[in-house]
C-alpha cells in the first residue's frame, strides 16, 4: 500500500512574504562574491543588524542555518560528520550541524554554496557556547574576528556601566573594525534611520505575540511564533520588508479575532481551544510539524513562550531608540532573555503564566543546549509554587533527529494535559505570590 502524501501546509500571505525574504537573503548570500559584496556571520541574540546594514554587509547566521538545515532533515548527517571529526555527543548540535555543513561542501539550506565570511561578529549574550563556536569557524576561514562583550544581568537588571561600557566597545572596536572589513564609512545618521524602521516593526510584534490573550488565542506563541520571529531576530530587523511583513501579519491576526478564530496550523485552522500553555525551551527542529501536530491534535494552544524572547524581549516596552543609537544597542544586548538571571526568566514566566490565563507551564528540555536548559526544574517548582498551576517536562533536542522520540513525547504532552484536567475538576489554587509569605524571585539571588 502507497503511503498517503503529506497534506499541503497552509499558507497565509504574511508566511508566503516571509519565505520570499528569507530566500532572498540566501540568494545574495550565494551571489555576494560575484557581486563584490562582504559578508559577515554573526548569531541571533544580540545581533546588531542594524549596525551591519550599515557597511553593506550580507548577513550569514549559522543558528539559522542549522534551523533551516534541520527542518530540511539535512542535520543528522551533519552532526555525524561532525562528531566523526572530534566534536563530543555533549556538543550544543547547532554547532556540529554548522561544522558538519562547512565540512561537507558548505551548502546552504537552499542547496547553494555559503560564501566564506569576511568577518565573524559576535555579540556574547549569555550563552559561552557561542564563543567556542566561533573560536572553531575562525579556525577555519582565518578573518577577522570581532568580539563584542556583553555583561551578564547576575543582579536581573542592566546598569549605566554595563551600558557604557558596551558602547565603548562598539566605537572602539566593532565601528572600526566593520569599516577596515567593509571600506564603508560609519553614517550614524543612517543608523538612526534603519533604528526607527526597527521601532515600528517592533511595536507591530509586540502586538502579535500579545494577541494571544484573546479567547481563543488567534496564534500559536510557539509553533506559529517561530515563524513570527523569523525577520525581526535576523537579517531584516530594521529594513522596510520587515515593517511590511508586520503589518500584513497584524491584518491577518485582526480579522481572526474578528471571527472568534484559532491559530492557523500546518492542517489548517485549529477549531477547539481546549488548553492555554506556556512553553519554555526552544522547539525540536528536525521533527517540528510532527511536534506541532502533537498539540494543535489536543486542542493545546502556546499563548507564550521563552523562545520568542531570545532575540529580544519587546514586550517589556524596548525599542530600538534613534535618538540615542549607541546605547540602544546596547541595551538590546543587555535585554535579551539568555542573558537574563534565572530569577528574572522565572518572573517573566510567571507573568506569562498570569497575564496569558494559562493553564500550566510546559519546558521542552534541550539535551545539548545548557543555556536554557539550565535551572529548568528550579524554575518548573517555582512556578508551580506561585501559579498553583502545574508544569511539566518534555525531552527533545535542537537539530539531532537521535533525540526526538514521537512516542515519549506525546505520552508526556497527554499526561500533562490530563494532570491540567485534573486540577481543574478539583480547582486551581490561587496563585502563592497573592499568599502571606510568598517569597518573590529577587529573594532567590
Amino acid at each position: 500500500m502507497n503511503a498517503r502524501a503529506p497534506k499541503e501546509v497552509v499558507k497565509e500571505a504574511s508566511m508566503l512574504k516571509q519565505k520570499e525574504m528569507i530566500s532572498g537573503n540566501y540568494a545574495k548570500l550565494a551571489s555576494a562574491k560575484e557581486q563584490g559584496r562582504k559578508v559577515v556571520s554573526t548569531f541571533v541574540p544580540g545581533n546588531l543588524n542594524e549596525l551591519i546594514m550599515c557597511f553593506d554587509l550580507v548577513n550569514n547566521l549559522p543558528e539559522i542555518n542549522a534551523i533551516q538545515n534541520g527542518m530540511r532533515k539535512k542535520t543528522g548527517g551533519y552532526i555525524m560528520e561532525a562528531e566523526k571529526r572530534g566534536h563530543s555527543e555533549d556538543v550544543c548540535t547547532y554547532v556540529k550541524a554548522d561544522l558538519g555543513m562547512i565540512a561537507k561542501g558548505n551548502l546552504g539550506p537552499d542547496g547553494h554554496p555559503l560564501p566564506a565570511p569576511d568577518a565573524l561578529l559576535l555579540s556574547y549574550t549569555g550563552c559561552f557556547t557561542f564563543m567556542k563556536w566561533f573560536e572553531l569557524v575562525r579556525e577555519q576561514y582565518k578573518c577577522e574576528t570581532l568580539m563584542l562583550h556583553v555583561p551578564y544581568e547576575g543582579d536581573g537588571h542592566a546598569t549605566k556601566n554595563m551600558r557604557d561600557y558596551i558602547v565603548k566597545q562598539l566605537k572602539e572596536v566593532i565601528i572600526p573594525g566593520l569599516e577596515r572589513v567593509s571600506g564603508v564609512k560609519f553614517d550614524i545618521d543612517r543608523l538612526r534611520e534603519i533604528l526607527r524602521e526597527s521601532a515600528k516593526a517592533e511595536s507591530h510584534f509586540v502586538w502579535v505575540l500579545q494577541s494571544a490573550k484573546n479567547k481563543p488565542s488567534p496564534i500559536d506563541a510557539y509553533f506559529g511564533g517561530v515563524y513570527y520571529v523569523g525577520p525581526i531576530f535576523t537579517a531584516f530587523r530594521g529594513t522596510p520588508d520587515a515593517t511590511e511583513y508586520y503589518r500584513l501579519l497584524r491584518g491577518e491576526i485582526e480579522q481572526r479575532i474578528a471571527n472568534g478564530q484559532g491559530p492557523i496550523t500546518p492542517d489548517g485552522e485549529m477549531k477547539e481551544e481546549k488548553y492555554r500553555l506556556v512553553v519554555e525551551g526552544p522547539p525540536n527542529w528536525t521533527s517540528f510539524r510532527d511536534f506541532w501536530k502533537m498539540f494543535y491534535d489536543e486542542g493545546a494552544v502556546v499563548v507564550a513562550s521563552t523562545y520568542t524572547k531570545v532575540g529580544g524581549v519587546y514586550d517589556l516596552g524596548f525599542r530600538h531608540d534613534p535618538d540615542h543609537p549607541l546605547e540602544s544597542l546596547a541595551d538590546y544586548c543587555l535585554g535579551c532573555y539568555t542573558n537574563r538571571n534565572l530569577p528574572s526568566r522565572i518572573d517573566l514566566i510567571e507573568k506569562y503564566v498570569n497575564e496569558y490565563e494559562a493553564d500550566g507551564l510546559l519546558i521542552n528540555s534541550i539535551k545539548s543546549c545548557n543555556s536554557f536548559s539550565a535551572g529548568q526544574l528550579l524554575i518548573l517548582r517555582e512556578i508551580e509554587r506561585r501559579t498553583g498551576r502545574p508544569a511539566a517536562f518534555i525531552e527533545t533536542d535542537l537539530v539531532d533527529p537521535r533525540y526526538f522520540s514521537p512516542a515519549n513525547v506525546k505520552n508526556r504532552l497527554e499526561s500533562y494535559l490530563q494532570m491540567i484536567e485534573q486540577k481543574r475538576r478539583s480547582g486551581i489554587a490561587p496563585p502563592a505570590a497573592a499568599m502571606p509569605g510568598a517569597a518573590p524571585a529577587a529573594a532567590m539571588q
